[in-house]
């Protein structure tokens, strides 16, 4: 199988969960954006490495699934509490967590 189709299809994954976050508000919707461009890298990784027979490409698609796995259990566990303090999930909610900017 040539890697040109998975390339595209990583390509896709991509703009896909680019464009997820940055037109959604919503936490969610861009937690599940991020979580798509991570899995676009990971494939574009796998298909590299089988392409080049290397297994150095394998080895850190583990890596990366371990730390989304981490990522993935903290960043529910902050919208989680931020929901339960808001009622909300709308990003524009939050914006009392930005810090103030000061002037030069």
């Amino acid at each position: 199988m040539t890697p040109e189709p998975l390339f595209a299809i990583s390509t896709l994954l991509f703009c896909i969960g680019l464009v997820g976050i940055i037109s959604r508000r919503n936490l969610f919707v861009t937690y599940i954006s991020i979580e798509l461009m991570l899995s676009a890298v990971n494939l574009l990784l796998a298909t590299f490495s089988r392409l080049h027979g290397d297994s150095a490409g394998s080895v850190m698609v583990l890596l990366m699934i371990a730390v989304i796995a981490a990522e993935a259990a903290l960043f529910l566990a902050i919208i989680i509490q931020l929901a339960r303090s808001k009622k909300s999930i709308d990003s524009d909610e939050f914006s009392q967590l930005q810090q103030p900017r000061e002037s030069l």
